[in-house]
């Protein structure tokens, strides 16, 4: 019969949030600060343009999801366009035809459920930015345009941070 001797430990770091290459502390704070501003200018620009800070707290939230992994599937610009802008028109048109209310907001939520499960466009934060249209649309003028506009800046911000997670990549491989 034979002994089999324990693993050996390993001495590997362990793997980053969704299998990303762990950086330095420094490197960190770098690459969070892409989503870190952009969600600041977004701030300042409602501030500027709108009193409707609420809407967009699901877009801050985007903006975490596309730094901790810009290439995974839920931060393709094809899913957040279609689940958060689903999830603006659905929580506005409900709040429109209902009112503010548990009904609007219930039916907001399952139908943006129902339109990412149809079209394979699974982004969690949508389903805020329903419940947020179906509670609040009705309280300023253009928060359907505004938020259009706002997810524009967020695709540009995955736009960057899939061109860093590249250089970061490229640059911490060995040759």
């Amino acid at each position: 019969m034979s002994v089999s001797s324990p693993p050996a430990a390993s001495t590997a770091t362990p793997a980053a949030p969704l299998g990303r290459p762990r950086l330095g502390w420094r490197r960190e704070v770098l690459v969070a600060l892409l989503p870190t501003v952009t969600v600041l200018v977004l701030l300042w620009l409602l501030r500027l343009l709108s009193n409707q800070q609420l809407l967009f707290a699901s877009l801050a939230s985007s903006c975490f999801l596309i730094y901790l992994d810009p290439s995974h599937p839920a931060n393709s610009a094809r899913t957040l366009v279609i689940s958060q802008l689903g999830a603006a028109v659905l929580g506005y048109g409900l709040h429109a035809w209902l009112g503010p209310g548990y009904l609007s907001a219930a039916l907001a939520l399952v139908g943006i459920i129902v339109v990412m499960l149809l079209t394979n466009t699974m982004h969690p934060p949508a389903v805020g930015t329903a419940l947020n249209f179906a509670f609040r649309a009705g309280a300023g003028e253009g928060s359907l345009a505004l938020f259009g506009l706002a997810v524009g800046l967020v695709l540009v911000l995955l736009a960057v941070q899939r061109g860093s997670a590249y250089l970061v990549r490229r640059f911490t491989m060995a040759p």
